[in-house]
């Protein structure tokens, strides 16, 4: 029978995850740094720094998991997390939908195709969701949870993520450590663990690089810096697609 942390367990091992291990946060600016001196095109040097970035905050996760002995029991086809709410900026919008662009013509035509009948499906429910208020409503994630509504890009009958490495940082940062029953038995389980602060460091490094674009005069097809104060649910920002 497999031993699970528990919840106690769990608790324990974050509150010392500050005593034992120290984020880089160099390993961040040195990633836009690299692009910014790359000689290619500005949407290259954007999506690169991006999907880097993306990879390191998952890098860090593991290391402090590492450092406080965690293991996460998440495994693929579990995805019961997969049905919150995802709240991303503009600007991380776009190049997410620029990413999905430049995918291979058979995965991005088969990420259009999932997205119409998804909006066909669905598309009454989220034009009430998408209005909760995720500012002042300090319950909008459980009501949406409640809903039963997929995030755009789970094809449910893999239960997989079709723009897996391209993940915004909510969907990277949740982690079960215990047994992974809890997710399926509780809308809203309390064992859990979010890693979300390492958003700082990321959106720190890229809306620095954003800024070095800016003043070069080259932002490509983000509209900086109004983009980065553009926030809204995943699922309005892919219906244009």
């Amino acid at each position: 029978m497999d031993q699970y942390l528990s919840f106690e367990e769990i608790q324990d091992k974050c509150s010392r995850l500050s005593d034992v291990y120290e984020i880089d946060e160099d390993k961040f600016y040195q990633i836009v740094e690299k692009w910014a001196n790359q000689e290619t095109s500005t949407e290259e040097k954007i999506l690169n720094s991006f999907i880097e970035l993306l990879q390191m905050v998952s890098e860090e996760m593991s290391n402090m998991e590492k450092a406080v002995q965690m293991e996460a029991t998440c495994r693929m086809g579990c995805a019961f997390c997969c049905y919150f709410p995802i709240i991303i900026n503009e600007m991380e919008a776009k190049i997410m939908k620029k990413a999905i662009e430049n995918f291979p013509e058979e995965r991005r035509n088969r990420i259009k195709h999932h997205l119409s009948n998804y909006y066909q499906q669905y598309g009454e429910k989220l034009e009430s969701l998408t209005q909760l208020d995720f500012n002042e409503d300090k319950d909008f994630k459980l009501k949406y949870r409640r809903s039963l509504v997929p995030c755009p890009l789970l094809d449910t009958k893999t239960n997989q993520c079709m723009a897996y490495e391209i993940r915004p940082i909510p969907c990277r940062t949740y982690v079960n450590y215990t047994d992974p029953d809890v997710c399926e038995q509780n809308v809203m389980p309390k064992e859990t663990v979010s890693f979300e602060f390492l958003y700082e460091q990321y959106m720190g490094a890229l809306n620095e690089f954003m800024q070095f674009l800016y003043d070069e005069g080259n932002t490509a097809f983000i509209q900086y810096p109004d983009d980065v104060y553009q926030t809204d649910y995943l699922a309005s920002w892919l219906r244009s697609m």
